[in-house]
């Protein structure tokens, strides 16, 4: 952290070619942030620190808009982090956060052929231009979506997530189609959590619901935890499988926190989503 802030000091005392030129290593090194945070398996150490070091991101954004590097990385950390930590239990705060973190995607996929032109506000224009969309791509693809999609679960009850959600859907069939297995079939999760939670006849379908999580959960070997803890919540719960959701939840709870090296993070945070979930049990079955 040290390191990052003496950098960044470093900026306002050079010129614009150095600051560019540190800009474009710093960037790199966030990279490797990203990785650590990712490793960290208490969730109050990574809670403040994620936090601050992605407001001195934004700082380095300001000095270089242009880089592609920093704004895929706030609409990473920024959705990240409003799942981690907020999402349960400040729905206002995050949807805050990840609406945040989707425009950032926004600003990022504009550096795209695809969206070269903006972001088109019609849903057909929109959809049209997610094809141009490329496999190298499908990184800000991703999270830009998963960040709208945060809002859209968040803010269910507004017409305006309403009509957003079919945009989200065409990003994440986009996702699919370029890489099923990017961030551990993640995609899947998403369609599998909107299969499994709205009525069948608005499009619900708790059969591929279960398709999608268990493919996420296939794709990781069983040890992106965060997918049995959705499948518990979004299949399990949907179709009153108590003995599934006492199952699935268990084994979140008893793995080790190390199934997933270099993820420990997000074995923590599904550890404790499971452990709330689980409390909520007799409301929810």
């Amino acid at each position: 952290m040290r390191y990052f802030v003496v950098v960044s000091l470093m900026l306002f005392m050079t010129g614009c070619s150095l600051q560019k030129l540190a800009l474009k290593t710093t960037s790199g090194l966030f990279a490797y942030g990203i990785e650590a945070f990712y490793s960290e398996p208490d969730l109050e150490i990574a809670e403040p620190a994620i936090a601050a070091n992605l407001k001195l991101l934004e700082g380095f954004h300001r000095a270089d808009p242009k880089n592609k590097t920093i704004l895929e990385l706030l609409t990473q950390g920024y959705a990240g982090f409003a799942l981690a930590f907020l999402d349960d239990h400040a729905p206002k705060r995050a949807s805050r956060i990840y609406l945040r973190a989707r425009d950032y995607g926004f600003l990022r996929l504009q550096k795209t052929t695809a969206f070269k032109n903006g972001i088109p506000k019609k849903e057909a224009d929109f959809v049209a231009q997610l094809p141009l969309v490329k496999t190298s791509e499908v990184a800000v693809l991703f999270w830009t979506a998963f960040a709208w999609a945060g809002w859209v679960n968040l803010n269910r009850d507004n017409p305006q997530a309403v009509f957003d959600l079919s945009k989200v859907k065409a990003m994440m069939t986009r996702v699919l189609e370029l890489d099923d297995t990017f961030f551990f079939g993640s995609a899947h999760l998403f369609w599998g959590s909107t299969y499994g939670s709205i009525p069948k006849m608005l499009g619900g379908d708790p059969e591929k619901a279960r398709d999608h999580f268990e493919k996420a959960i296939n794709i990781s070997d069983n040890k992106f935890l965060i997918a049995q803890v959705y499948e518990a919540q979004y299949y399990a719960v949907t179709t009153l499988d108590e003995a599934l959701f006492d199952k699935l939840l268990k084994q979140v709870i008893d793995a080790p926190e190390n199934i997933l090296p270099g993820y420990e993070l997000m074995t923590a945070v599904a550890k404790r989503k499971a452990k709330a979930l689980l409390a909520k049990k007799d409301d929810i079955l």
